[in-house]
């Protein structure tokens, strides 16, 4: 039999890893290793908006995992070295990132090594019980400066394209160039912040917690993934279109807590869409089957 391959556990060779004691001491050495790129993750999250819903991410991932205890502890524990070797290759990753000073690296490797932990001292059949909230961790990982700017500014167009379609309908003379809004009172610049980069994250992770608890097909749930595009992208265009609504009769509208307030009104309004398509998508499908 291959070493790599899963064998069950002989708990009189390993009594430590198998106790309730062993497995806190584990995931506690694995906090302290990875204790600083830990507090500049979570700093983060409090300080860039884009990542907000970085506290939610462990937390509901978390939860997730406890509901799937169950089938978790039915299923027998086999050791599985390639688990340790991905924790290797993990602390490799990490030793790499803090030389080269490349974050996005050092933070994806903590959910490798807890991957790899769990692989190791549980087997295969039990990682994949807790497949789907182990890779919700990684939406509590900002995406590369590189990758971040590549999306941004095509979807600031995209925005600013959409703003000036809807306010030339309503009636508000405006031109825009790139990015630009020129109104009559005012300039307004549809920054990075207001790319819908934000909307996007955030919602893309929720409608993956919204297709666990309230779908079952596996294909309804890749769809509301995908719709999240388009519907952060329109919630987006709306908001930067109100701006510049309110931003005609109070320009201070335009800026501070009023506009960020409305970001976060759009968000639970892009929410709200995502279940309506849902119900829609539900029904057209009940409506195919039927017919």
């Amino acid at each position: 039999m291959s070493p790599v391959a899963d064998k069950p556990v002989d708990r009189k060779t390993f009594p430590f890893i198998l106790s309730w004691m062993g497995l806190a001491w584990f995931g506690a050495l694995l906090a302290l290793c990875y204790w600083p790129v830990i507090v500049s993750l979570v700093s983060q999250w409090n300080t860039d908006e884009d990542m907000g819903h970085g506290f939610f991410v462990p937390v509901l991932a978390a939860y997730i995992a406890w509901q799937s205890r169950e089938d978790f502890l039915a299923t027998p524990a086999k050791q599985n070295w390639w688990g340790f070797a991905l924790v290797i290759y993990a602390g490799i990753q990490l030793l790499i990132a803090t030389m080269g000073a490349e974050l996005f690296l050092a933070r994806t490797a903590i959910v490798f090594s807890l991957i790899g932990s769990i692989w190791f001292i549980n087997g295969t059949a039990r990682l994949r019980v807790l497949a789907f909230p182990l890779f919700l961790l990684f939406f509590m990982v900002p995406i590369p400066a590189i990758v971040y700017n590549r999306i941004t500014f095509p979807l600031q167009l995209v925005a600013s394209r959409a703003a000036e379609w809807g306010l030339m309908a309503i009636g508000i003379p405006v031109l825009r160039e790139g990015n630009v809004l020129e109104l009559a009172g005012q300039k307004l610049s549809v920054v990075e912040a207001c790319s819908g980069i934000r909307s996007l994250l955030t919602l893309s992770f929720f409608s993956l917690v919204y297709g666990y608890f309230f779908e079952k097909r596996i294909w309804m749930k890749v769809l509301l993934f995908f719709a999240t595009v388009p519907i952060a992208i329109l919630a987006n265009a709306a908001r930067v279109t109100l701006t510049g609504i309110l931003s005609e009769y109070k320009p201070e509208l335009a800026h501070g807590f009023f506009h960020s307030a409305s970001g976060w009104v759009i968000f639970m309004v892009a929410l709200v869409i995502l279940v309506v398509f849902h119900q829609i998508a539900n029904r057209a499908s009940r409506m195919l089957h039927a017919g």
